[in-house]
């Protein structure tokens, strides 16, 4: 068992994480770090040491905090041993991404699947009552307009409900970017291998096929009924948004590229990538950066 000082560093920073799950509010921020110390441990330990330094870790969180932490390290640990392997491979950072966000986004649906099958738990059918809740204690404190009546109150509910897929994605996505970007610098202080960072943002290109993709899923939610049950209607309406989300990153990384070019400063495409990211309509500059060869006109001779 490989013993210094670096690995039972991480071993006891997991130990404090599985335990602060228990803590309100603090708890929030400790999901966004718990995979980093299994990353880490994974990469730059052998299996048997890691195993070994990860008994102690759970039997102790176990014997404190109770099986639901074990329950919750469990499902963190899986993405973090697949992340671990990607880093020994040396696998860009690209598909690092694409593999533990696609590896996580499955354990979210299937926890949906167990947590219904086997608890009888249903999020979906716990969201739709919460909703119809929340209408009934607003119309009867007269909060709401007189034209609203339940066929809006369950199209609402509809629409929040289907969009459960995009957000499940996004979820995905953003905890395995967040890992990434902490996790591959926590393995190089502890003496593993160089991982291969992130593409520049100004280097950012998405495939020209996603604005065709864009267009028809945009045309096809226009004809479509927001209320619709079908899984294509599904599959529309979380695609839309999607995909400009997706085309907003492009957008951000349009302005890194000019910022280059000009020679601004640093800061100057960080603070336009906030309203960017938080206005859906500019994702059109990431479109039309992904459609046309707009770079260049302003790329220097």
């Amino acid at each position: 068992m490989k013993t210094g000082l670096k690995p039972v560093l991480w071993s006891f920073a997991a130990l404090l994480l599985l335990l602060s799950l228990v803590l309100p509010l603090l708890n929030m921020f400790t999901l966004l770090l718990l995979m980093v110390p299994y990353v880490v441990l994974y990469t730059t330990l052998p299996p048997k040491s890691f195993v070994l330094h990860l008994i102690p870790v759970w039997a102790i969180a176990f014997f404190v905090s109770g099986p639901a932490t074990l329950i919750i390290g469990l499902f963190f640990l899986i993405p973090s041993v697949v992340m671990g392997h990607l880093y020994m491979k040396q696998a860009p950072a690209s598909r690092v991404i694409r593999t533990v966000g696609v590896v996580f986004l499955a354990q979210l649906m299937l926890e949906l699947l167990v947590f219904e099958v086997f608890l009888d738990i249903s999020l979906i059918r716990e969201m739709g009552q919460i909703g119809r809740d929340t209408v009934n204690n607003l119309q009867s404190q007269n909060m709401l307009p007189s034209e609203w009546n339940s066929d809006f109150t369950e199209t609402v509910i509809s629409m929040i409900v289907n969009s459960i897929p995009m957000t499940f994605i996004m979820i995905a996505f953003g905890y395995t970017v967040i890992t990434q970007y902490i996790a591959r610098r926590a393995v190089k202080w502890s003496g593993g291998p160089e991982v291969p960072r992130f593409t520049s943002a100004r280097e950012w290109r998405l495939p020209r096929i996603l604005v065709m993709i864009y267009l028809i899923a945009y045309a096809v939610e226009l004809l479509s009924s927001p209320a619709g049950e079908s899984f294509f209607s599904v599959a529309v309406m979380n695609l839309v948004p999607l995909l400009s989300f997706v085309f907003a990153f492009q957008a951000v990384g349009f302005f890194f590229f000019l910022a280059h070019e000009r020679g601004w400063n640093k800061a100057v495409p960080v603070l336009i990538a906030i309203p960017v990211l938080m206005f859906p309509p500019l994702s059109l500059i990431g479109v039309l950066d992904t459609a046309f060869p707009i770079r260049k006109s302003f790329t220097k001779p």
